[in-house]
């Protein structure tokens, strides 16, 4: 961890020093990354100001304080400090789950335990449901829509075109050939065709 340290009318102490970095160490385990630090500590008038800048690879985190000692200035730079990387660091995590939850048009085929079908070369996976034993009763609430329907026919990679444009769970339509079909959005984010006889 390099740190820079300037004082502008301020001679910068060992005390100071060590303020800083004990606090850097936090924010150090926050971030879990090495980083570079400038510290400009300086004193106008009656004011001490403490201006505390990382560069990370999340960005420039500054911390910038003004109190009637120096120490006081420093360490509630270095808390705003650790609010901006708790923040950065938390909006970060979220962000990597929504993608990863998130259906990107393209099916995973993962290999599904069980006896695999050995006269045809081609496999094809199937999801099975269980339903719990005993079904809760919810009051029905019923809306109705015309966007979960499509107007024309359409081919599979349409329609999950258009249901991820819809931003809809379930998307009703026929396919080329004039068959019902059905898709649906499970819980983790895959699109399961439905075929109506």
């Amino acid at each position: 961890m390099k740190v820079e340290y300037t004082g502008r009318h301020y001679e910068v102490t060992s005390r100071n020093r060590k303020a800083v970095e004990v606090g850097l160490g936090k924010i150090r385990k926050i971030l879990r990354d090495k980083f570079e630090t400038k510290v400009v500590l300086a004193v106008e008038k009656h004011r001490h100001m403490a201006e505390i800048t990382i560069a990370s690879r999340i960005g420039p985190l500054v911390g910038l304080a003004q109190a009637s000692e120096m120490s006081v200035a420093i360490g509630e730079a270095l808390d705003h400090l650790v609010k901006q990387a708790l923040k950065n660091k938390t909006r970060i995590i979220t962000r990597k789950r929504r993608n990863r939850s998130k259906w990107d048009g393209e099916a995973q085929s993962e290999p599904l335990p069980g006896p695999a079908a050995s006269s045809s070369s081609s496999s094809v996976s199937m999801l099975v449901h269980k339903f719990p034993a005993l079904a809760r009763s919810t009051e029905v609430h019923l809306v109705r829509s015309d966007e979960a329907v499509a107007i024309g026919p359409m081919t599979i990679e349409e329609a999950i075109k258009e249901a991820h444009f819809r931003d809809r769970d379930v998307f009703v339509f026929r396919d080329p050939k004039g068959k019902l079909m059905i898709l649906h959005r499970t819980r983790e984010g895959k699109m399961e065709l439905i075929e109506a006889p």
